[in-house]
């Protein structure tokens, strides 16, 4: 354990060096000539900071993985988003910041994240307020504040108690320039700046700072100078939810007793029988968009606002200022990003009087993950993250509870050439044109069908993550070290028509897709049995070689040497049919199949990579297919029906080799017993 010397030495290297220091205003000039970039705006600071953390392109996509998102480097991978739909979601988002970044409009916008209960928006929202607060404590994140300071000195009617003021609005140092002057510095910025946005700063002085300006110009008599030497410290700002600095959430109370003060401030009622009700030091900027200024406004179900709430908004948004009461207007600097379910959008979706708001809006939609894989991941974070029992997670249990998630969110497909499994697959990547799937043109057809976008209907992760958890749960009060598919199916079963948010009307459709999914577990436990059964890997890599060779030579219109005689023969095409069928490669595709197998081990060996097909999926299951065939006739298959015919060491090396698959020793002899029959059955009528 580290000591306290340690801990203390520690958080004193993790704090910015100019903190606590208090600086002069020509040192802020002085630092910007040297780092422009420190006069950003909200959204300039905020698209800086998404690329700051780093950035991964995805070439088939075509979408930007943002590594706070995707890898979480400040909490470890505790946080990770995973899915094709969701990181677009995200880069679309970083989009419409970075547009406004750049003044094209969106930084006038209120951005709308949109989606269903359980669908990651919150906890997105979540990160990137924690990731703001974070950039703003680095050197390349930083940013500057004022204060007033000694203004008992020149005002007489100066509360003591108010003799150092901070900025109450936290404005950057630049606003107490006057516009000519400002301008002209804000000018050589830009010459200097190395960036895809131009600084700008039209704001005012907030009224309090204003008035304190125009007290000390007119003691000095409009010496500038001297205000600011004499009467202003500039001090590093740093962004804080918890401090309500930068970073401010805003949640929905009860409509009867919602007040628009929350949002703009309110009369500061400790200092009226000091200053006066018309004094501007007498207000309080406590309201959530002024201790958002100059970062993050997040505001919770904002939909379920009353209108005339709402209202508030179109100024902040559009205009870029609020309206307290009795008050005049103040200028605004900040992101605002909202957040909203599906119910509350469709309610204000058709309402006309919503129209100003919705104009003002920019929706982002954030859908369920559609591939049951990346599905899965997001139940292996919840369990790294929490403190697990010795529980062994068999193969296929995280991959089948997300296909399960996947066929409630996915819409059906038109017409009878592809099935709504088959539809999963697609999504998932494992089927494509050769398989007579077009995954474009069922995406599109999705979006199509969809009410507002596909996956923004159907099970959520929560669901199913609380279904794992109470099967982990189940599986420790029976002395069960493992959790199979087959108890994950039993809760989900269980507690379907018991979750609220599962509407009535979907259960009986959720059953049928929990069918299926025991449909494909099934074929796939038998697949691992069978893989137990017969598998030799030494045997699959020597038979895949004999495949491209032979693959190789039909290709380049080749002959073949013969592996007995020596002689130069024509491609067996037999052989390479005898492969690709396990596939249901059909003859009229089987060019396309040895075409993308080749493609695949010339790019390999462009790379520098030797031949191993275990790297391959498609052509990694025909092999395992092929080599099933060619062994089965030597298995007892009677003694996987009848316990009394198996012996004990036999049985033993089949659970040894699905323990090599993955499988606790239990877990095996459960799959054993499930799906060994299946194979036997089917094998002793075959």
């Amino acid at each position: 354990m580290e000591s306290l010397e340690d801990l203390s030495r520690e958080y004193r290297e993790s704090v910015p060096s100019d903190l606590r220091e208090a600086k002069r205003f020509d040192w802020y000039l002085s630092e910007l000539s040297d780092d422009p970039r420190i006069a950003r705006n909200a959204h300039q600071r905020v698209a800086d900071m998404f690329d700051h953390y780093g950035t991964e392109y995805d070439e088939d996509a075509g979408v930007v993985e943002y590594l706070m998102a995707s890898e979480d480097p400040i909490h470890d991978g505790e946080n990770v988003f995973y899915g094709r739909e969701v990181h677009e979601s995200i880069h679309e988002f970083v989009n419409k910041v970075k547009s406004g970044a750049r003044g094209l409009g969106p930084e006038k916008r209120i951005k709308l994240l949109l989606g269903p209960v359980g669908s990651g928006k919150s906890h997105f929202d979540w990160l990137v307020r924690r990731y703001f607060e974070d950039y703003t404590m680095t050197d390349a994140g930083r940013m500057y504040t004022f204060r007033w300071v000694d203004l008992t000195d020149v005002i007489p009617d100066q509360d003591p108690a108010d003799d150092v003021v901070t900025s109450p609005m936290h404005q950057d140092p630049i606003v107490l320039l006057p516009q000519e002057q400002r301008d002209q510095v804000i000018e050589t910025l830009n010459e200097n700046l190395d960036a895809p946005y131009t600084i700008r700063n039209e704001q005012s002085l907030d009224p309090a700072s204003e008035f304190y300006m125009d007290k000390l110009l007119a003691h000095y008599a409009d010496d500038l100078q001297a205000v600011l030497e004499n009467h202003v410290e500039i001090v590093r700002l740093v962004a804080s939810e918890n401090k309500r600095q930068a970073v401010e959430t805003f949640e929905p109370k009860d409509k009867k007793n919602q007040d628009e003060t929350e949002l703009t401030g309110d009369v500061n009622y400790s200092k009226l029988a000091v200053y006066g009700e018309s004094d501007p030091r007498a207000f309080d900027y406590s309201g959530a968009f002024c201790n958002a200024n100059r970062g993050i406004f997040s505001g919770e179900e904002l939909l379920k606002l009353q209108r005339e709430f709402l209202y508030d908004f179109l100024h902040a948004s559009q205009e870029q200022t609020i309206k307290p009461k009795n008050n005049p207007r103040i200028d605004i600097d900040q992101v605002i990003v909202g957040r909203t379910n599906m119910p509350e959008y469709r309610d204000k979706k058709g309402d006309e009087k919503m129209e100003a708001f919705n104009d003002r809006t920019k929706r982002i939609d954030f859908p369920y993950v559609l591939e049951y894989e990346q599905e899965a991941e997001i139940y292996r974070k919840m369990l790294r993250n929490a403190d697990v029992p010795d529980m062994h997670i068999e193969p296929h249990a995280m991959e089948m509870a997300g296909l399960f998630g996947v066929l409630t969110r996915v819409e059906e497909p038109d017409g009878e050439k592809v099935s709504l499994l088959q539809k999963a697959k697609a999504y998932n990547g494992e089927l494509d044109d050769t398989d007579d799937v077009d995954v474009k043109k069922l995406r599109e057809e999705g979006e199509r069908k969809a009410d507002i976008a596909e996956g923004m209907e159907g099970v959520s992760a929560r669901f199913i993550g609380d279904e794992i958890a109470e099967a982990i749960m189940d599986s420790t009060h029976r002395d069960r070290a493992y959790l199979s598919p087959l108890s994950v199916f039993t809760h989900f079963e269980t507690n379907l028509e018991n979750h609220g948010s599962i509407p009535e009307e979907n259960v009986e459709r959720y059953h049928r897709y929990l069918e299926l999914v025991r449909e494909e577990y099934k074929e796939r436990a038998i697949e691992d049995v069978r893989h137990a059964l017969a598998y030799d890997l030494d045997e699959i890599q020597r038979q895949g070689e004999k495949y491209m060779d032979h693959v190789m030579a039909y290709i380049d219109d080749d002959t073949i040497e013969d592996e007995l005689t020596g002689r130069e023969q024509e491609p067996d095409e037999t052989f390479m049919r005898s492969v690709e069928e396990k596939l249901d490669v059909p003859n009229d595709r089987k060019e396309d199949f040895r075409q993308e197998v080749s493609n695949w081990v010339s790019r390999r060996a462009r790379e520098g990579r030797g031949f191993n097909p275990q790297e391959n999926d498609r052509l990694r299951r025909a092999l395992e297919r092929k080599l099933w065939e060619d062994k089965k006739h030597n298995i007892n298959f009677s003694a996987l029906v009848s316990a009394n015919e198996l012996d004990d060491d036999e049985r033993n090396a089949w659970i040894d080799a699905l323990i090599e698959q993955g499988y606790s020793r239990e877990g095996a002899k459960e799959v054993l017993e499930f799906a060994g029959a299946e194979v036997a059955k089917s094998e002793l009528e075959g």
